[in-house]
């Protein structure tokens, strides 16, 4: 990276490495999206509910992979701001080391909670059976999911972020061809679309290692010693987005138990169906995340925290403008989109009068997400983790507790705006804060330069 480049061309940096992340993790929704839709078609809405049902799991699975890469590749992008590509490298080697470890550590302790988890749930038989069918699969699948988005962080971060917008292409579309094939074709019903998902997993993973093994630049595979102090780091500085994520699963299993209980598989249906929107919306939010972490990282390492902050502002500025664009969207497609999935119509009705109540939280979620990533990317760990657990666990779990209970599946709607309202004036305070702190260390810098004139 080219630290002029960057302060020269500021908006068009943010795009060149943010495009191609949205791009990829958009990509990454739409996978998710599709393999509702041959449900919905090929399955039911049973399976539709079923596969929301194991939505926990997921979140964990990508908290734990974000916390790991996001914190591994921003320790990376300020070694590399200060020109210590060793470090680099044995940062790198390490975060993936961990990630593989710790992912299929994870499916290990899944695949024996199972059962607890749909007797919690009391969950129906036909709807526990495609839950197992579809998510005994993805155990396999999701920690290669998790490996190929880490070391979608360090191909950003060495500034080639185009190649793995590539691999999330190639993702989809194996995706959305086997899900056909599978569920449709050979009528192999919702196993089938998890072993779609599984195949195209893996030969993104194969194109992955042949990029690092033959085309990468900066990223080596290399022997390592396992370094306690970088772990801990790490993990520290992507603490807010484990938080992040591991709140979302634990808040949709609390989502999914409230409306279990009090509306029935209908409700999770629809839930499910508006959740779309809201998992593409934050992909787009990670994307730009994910693409302006390496920029920050490396600009703040060099020691230019202005332009690192300038960042900021003008990605707050696009994404809060990209909320106000969805929420306009759907306000005026909400009928054609509930009737997408599903031809039940008391599903089509909850969908259409809940999805503009939820969808106003874009307006807000999208600078508190933003500044979760830069505080992230400047190693500033307490403030990044203060937003997440705020937004994702605190004000969430209490609008849980109490908006469902008083007004019904329109108070599952309000959760999300609420939440995200209440949460921002914590982000502005950070903000401020952190900017004034840069304003007082540059002025004193100033005062103590040398007088031009003085020889």
């Amino acid at each position: 990276m080219d630290l002029e480049k960057i302060r020269n061309n500021r908006g068009k940096m943010i795009f060149k490495f943010s495009v191609p992340a949205i791009i990829a993790m958009v990509l990454t929704s739409l996978i998710t999206i599709a393999d509702g839709f041959f449900t919905g078609r090929y399955v039911g809405k049973e399976g539709i509910a079923a596969i929301n049902l194991g939505l926990p799991i997921v979140y964990l699975y990508l908290g734990l992979g974000l916390m790991l890469s996001v914190g591994g590749s921003s320790l990376a992008g300020m070694a590399l701001g200060e020109g210590d590509k060793e470090k680099c490298n044995k940062i790198f080697n390490q975060t993936m080391f961990t990630t593989v470890l710790v992912t299929f550590g994870v499916s290990l302790l899944a695949w024996v909670s199972f059962r607890p988890i749909l007797s919690i749930l009391k969950v129906d038989d036909q709807v526990a059976h495609y839950f197992l069918g579809y998510y005994m699969i993805m155990l396999v699948e999701l920690p290669v999911l998790v490996i190929n988005n880490a070391f979608g962080m360090f191909i950003r971060g060495e500034g080639n972020p185009q190649f793995f917008m590539k691999i999330s292409i190639l993702n989809v579309v194996g995706n959305i061809i086997l899900d056909d094939l599978f569920a449709g074709k050979l009528h192999m019903g919702i196993e089938g679309i998890a072993l779609a998902s599984l195949l195209s997993s893996c030969l993104c993973l194969l194109c992955i290692l042949y990029y690092f093994i033959r085309k990468s630049s900066v990223f080596k595979f290399k022997r390592f010693q396992f370094v306690r102090e970088v772990a801990i780091r790490t993990v520290m500085i992507g603490f807010s987005e484990f938080i992040g994520e591991i709140s979302m699963s634990i808040t949709m299993f609390l989502y999914n138990l409230v409306i279990m209980r009090n509306i029935g598989v209908d409700g999770v249906t629809a839930f499910t169906i508006v959740g779309y929107i809201s998992y593409v919306f934050s992909m787009i939010l990670i994307g730009f995340g994910q693409g302006i972490c390496p920029l920050v990282s490396f600009t703040y390492g060099a020691g230019d925290k202005n332009l690192a902050k300038s960042i900021r502002k003008s990605t707050n500025g696009y994404v809060f403008v990209a909320g106000v664009i969805v929420f306009c969207v759907m306000f005026f497609l909400s009928g054609w989109y509930s009737g997408i999935f599903v031809k039940s119509e008391a599903v089509k009705e909850m969908v259409q009068s809940g999805i503009t109540i939820f969808t106003l939280s874009f307006l807000f979620s999208g600078i508190n997400t933003i500044t979760c990533f830069y505080f992230t990317s400047i190693g500033r760990a307490k403030e990044s983790a203060t937003i997440s657990v705020m937004r994702g666990l605190i004000v969430l779990l209490i609008c849980i507790a109490f908006f469902p209970v008083l007004f019904g599946m329109t108070g599952v709607w309000m959760v999300a705006p609420v939440t995200e309202m209440i949460t921002m004036p914590v982000c502005i305070y950070f903000i401020w804060k952190n900017d004034r702190m840069i304003w007082a260390n540059s002025n004193i810098s100033i005062e103590n330069r040398p007088n031009a004139t003085t020889r």
